[in-house]
């Protein structure tokens, strides 16, 4: 089958969107699908154009058996409301002739990844002339984010805009999200039930290994081998309510066997590094190679899952499988209720957001209580063992669709 995949991140960005959109291309074309790709130049989660992709703005690359088009777009310095909807309108602009262009090529399914929700159009439009089948993937409603984070302001433009969502929403074949209560969210939109599927985020199971080794990252950021370890790993961004991490930790400081390392890159980046500076018990790290992402889970003893209060339930944080499947308990900042605060309350302990005392206290909790960790650690492996293993994930997705290959379903299906 050719597919066509439409995704403003994409390959070879580290985390987030990109780092899926990558993944599930590349698994596609493993299966004997021809792949393309319309996407932007790596710039996340810097929020820079990596300098290689600056000139030509437009290109065309393999990857891991996948036909790359690269289309360019507006990055900000400081995005904001405003800013970050000209950076996606720039981007749905200069990749409208590159998508109509694939049209000759005759895909029979196009997959749009949202974010960038204003992209949907010109998908479908590229659908509807190549006769293909049209398929919407929301990793987050990013509408009501912006308006529920205050991005985007006013009762009328609210009213207009998610009128529109809602008329182009109706209008693919199938759409796809990545929990269950985004799905609620997809059938209030208006969205038929039998359009709808259940598409999470997946992991690599084999190579998150269960109980890795701990000792190199400690080594080399001057932790003792029997302090405990509070990891945040990810995009350093808006959403995730980081900010009570450097007050969790200032209330925790004098405990000598607790040491929070936080890891990544991203917008909040320089609030968080004023916000430690003096704290000895907090170590910062950038963003980590691929390469050293199992080795970085693995030396955490708990994980740190901070979440804005305003976004809970709009979107389901893709990091949260990788920490499940390192075999760690996860600390979630969140309401009662939320599928976040459901899905961690089996593995780990759940806080009210932006309360750093009831954060530090789950921490030093889980820190003098270590059958308890282990425990919830084993729990939280076995839940992504069962419900986010990559395979078991993409297979369920796309074993049904006719493959380039013959012979080739019944290994897709497996």
């Amino acid at each position: 089958m050719r597919i066509l995949i439409y995704s403003t991140n994409f390959a070879p960005e580290p985390t987030g969107i990109g780092k899926y959109s990558g993944e599930m291309a590349a698994w596609l074309a493993d299966h004997g699908h021809e792949v393309r790709v319309v996407a932007a130049p790596p710039y996340y989660p810097a929020w820079k154009t990596e300098r290689k992709y600056v000139w030509p703005p437009f290109r065309r690359e393999q990857w891991r058996g996948v036909d790359v088009w690269r289309a360019p777009l507006w990055v900000p310095k400081a995005p904001g409301g405003f800013t970050r909807i000209v950076h996606l309108l720039s981007f749905a602009i200069m990749s409208f002739p590159v998508m109509v262009w694939q049209t000759f090529w005759r895909p029979d399914l196009v997959l749009t990844v949202a974010p960038a929700f204003v992209c949907a159009p010109v998908a479908l439009l590229t659908a509807r002339l190549a006769h293909a089948k049209s398929w919407l993937h929301l990793q987050d409603f990013e509408i009501d984010v912006a308006f529920g984070l205050g991005l985007l302001k006013g009762e009328l433009l609210q009213r207009i805009v998610l009128r529109m969502e809602r008329w182009i929403l109706r209008r693919f074949d199938t759409v796809s999200t990545i929990s269950g209560r985004m799905i609620e969210r997809l059938l209030s939109k208006g969205v038929a039930p039998e359009r709808t599927r259940y598409f999470p985020n997946w992991v690599n199971i084999s190579r998150t290994r269960h109980g890795a080794v701990r000792g190199r990252y400690r080594t080399e950021l001057g932790i003792p081998s029997d302090a405990v370890v509070a990891l945040f790993s990810g995009t350093l961004g808006g959403k995730q309510g980081l900010m009570v991490i450097p007050a969790a930790a200032s209330l925790l400081s004098a405990r000598q066997n607790t040491v929070f390392v936080i890891c990544g890159d991203g917008l909040m980046k320089p609030d968080l590094e004023a916000a430690v500076a003096g704290l000895p018990n907090v170590r910062l790290l950038p963003l980590q190679p691929a390469d050293r992402l199992t080795e970085l889970l693995g030396m955490a003893d708990v994980h740190l899952l901070p979440q804005s209060p305003d976004a809970a339930d709009l979107v389901l944080p893709s990091k949260l499988s990788g920490m499940l499947a390192s075999g760690r308990p996860v600390i979630a900042t969140c309401r009662p209720g939320t599928e976040i605060g459901e899905i961690v309350s089996q593995c780990g302990l759940v806080v009210a957001p932006q309360d750093s005392a009831a954060l530090a206290l789950a921490i030093s909790r889980l820190a003098d209580d270590t059958e308890m960790r282990l425990e919830l650690g084993r729990r939280a492996r076995e839940f992504a063992e069962s419900n986010f293993e990559r395979n078991a994930v993409l297979g369920t997705m796309f074993g049904a669709l006719e493959p380039a290959v013959p012979g080739i379903a019944n290994d897709v299906a497996a």
